[in-house]
């Protein structure tokens, strides 16, 4: 049964929950910003600069490949970050993903092409890819989860939907500076060196991040289920590692998690990074009609996905995620209809409605999946969760959508895929419990006593 609980005074910090949500919010936005910046750069410039064959489309397919590799990384990074973010806290483990995706995208500024040194460029590209997605993998757990755990919950699904705004904020920005260089700049000068400019950005961008994450105070639920451990330790109690409990006691939950995120993670590439291939490849428009549609919906996005998750504190996780998902089964095929007019006004209208139904899904999901697991393998088993979803669904989904365009030449066949991955999200929601006001603080699947390590000897105490 779900446990319904009213703000507990002792979950909030002496920084104050926004504080905590600034920070949180404004490292998830450098980080996606510098993920997304990828594949945006896989659509419109790694194609002919590290990746050039004949065919447009077959570049921009081996492109997208590194982008999905980026997800492959993920998981790792999942149970690496969530390991020891269940171990020694939130925070540090913060900070180190943002240092290792900020490298990792002003490197790629660096790097030279395949004109100046061949099949080392895609190499040093792939590796510094599978690095940005390592990092992507810890930080989103904790970055909600450090949200989620100090805010109390009754506001939860408020609160925690801010660091889901980064998502559509690091796009925004990301999408904004190319739109910006495209527009002052040529085609030639931004192949020669304006597109290195957004990637070089990342390093300052990373430096105002780190500043104001070290800055926050560690979540008050993690400290008190680190002290329990200790206790439980100094008297010979020794759980087993996080990654291990999650998948045997939280494996349902983990497929929930997976589930929910599932149509949310496909239809939010198709909406981004597939359309600006469909507009400038299929429909041959100009790449400023695709940014500048992803732009106007980004802002739209970026804004309504906390309304989202005020909705679920109100309605439940349920109900709200139920709409987003339902909702997208059924634009799926008005989308591309409404892109192939080929009109500014109404590719914009397209995907800010794709972009609004997303955020129904993606607003109470930060809330949804730390709600679904206990505090100490919290950590291990949102970013396992998440990031599996990331590689079966996100990480396939330009590759599957620039293949069926590819073989089929119309979009009907991928208005269909995402039809059908929302219809498994809309699934796996309507059976799963609800979650909504869950305290945070107790336990759900602790295990029993026989279940328990058994002291080593010697260590007992009095």
């Amino acid at each position: 049964m779900t446990e319904t609980t009213t703000d507990r005074p002792g979950a909030r910090s002496s920084g104050g929950i926004a504080r905590i949500v600034s920070a949180s919010l404004i490292g998830t936005t450098i980080e996606w910003y510098d993920f997304f910046l990828y594949g945006s750069a896989a659509a419109l410039v790694f194609n002919t600069l590290f990746f050039p064959t004949s065919d447009p489309l077959v570049g921009t397919l081996i492109a997208f490949v590194t982008y999905a590799i980026g997800f492959a990384a993920r998981p790792l990074g999942g149970v690496v970050f969530g390991h020891f973010g269940d171990k020694i806290g939130r925070k540090k483990l913060l900070v180190i993903s943002l240092l290792m995706m900020g490298g990792a995208t002003f490197a790629m500024g660096l790097l030279p092409t395949y004109d100046s040194i061949g099949v080392g460029a895609p190499i040093l590209l792939t590796v510094l890819r599978l690095i940005q997605g390592f990092a992507l993998g810890g930080e989103w757990g904790g970055a909600v989860l450090i949200v989620s755990e100090h805010g109390g919950d009754k506001h939860r699904g408020f609160w925690a939907s801010w660091p889901q705004a980064g998502a559509p904020g690091g796009n925004l920005l990301a999408t904004g500076v190319l739109a910006l260089l495209a527009a002052v700049q040529s085609e030639e000068t931004f192949l020669s060196w304006g597109w290195r400019v957004p990637f070089l950005l990342s390093g300052v961008l990373v430096v105002i991040g780190l500043w104001i994450r070290v800055s926050v105070s560690e979540s008050p639920v993690f400290l008190a289920a680190q002290a329990k451990a200790e206790a439980d330790a100094a008297r010979g109690i020794k759980d087993k590692p996080p990654v291990v409990e999650v998948f045997r006691r939280s494996w349902r939950e983990v497929l929930g998690a997976i589930g929910t995120r599932f149509g949310e993670n496909i239809s939010y590439y198709i909406l981004t990074s597939f359309l600006l291939v469909y507009v400038t490849s299929h429909l041959e428009l100009p790449k400023s009609t695709a940014l500048n549609a992803v732009l106007i919906g980004s802002a739209v996005h970026f804004v309504t996905i906390p309304a989202w998750g005020a909705l679920s504190d109100r309605l439940g996780r349920k109900p709200v995620t139920l709409i987003g998902s339902v909702g997208m089964a059924a634009w799926a095929f008005a989308f591309f209809a409404l892109v192939d007019s080929e009109s500014f006004a109404v590719i914009t209208v397209s995907v800010t409605v794709g972009l609004l139904l997303h955020g129904a899904m993606y607003g109470p999901q930060a809330a949804f999946i730390s709600e679904m697991f206990d505090t100490k393998v919290r950590y291990s088993g949102a970013s396992m969760g998440s990031q599996l979803a990331s590689i079966v669904a996100g990480a396939l989904a330009p590759i599957i959508a620039v293949e069926l365009l590819k073989d089929f030449g119309s979009p009907t066949p991928i208005a269909l895929y995402l039809c059908v991955a929302a219809v498994i999200t809309t699934v796996t929601v309507a059976v799963i419990k609800e979650t909504r006001g869950r305290d945070l603080t107790r336990s759900t699947t602790a295990a029993p006593p026989h279940e328990r390590e058994a002291p080593v000897a010697g260590t007992e105490r009095a």
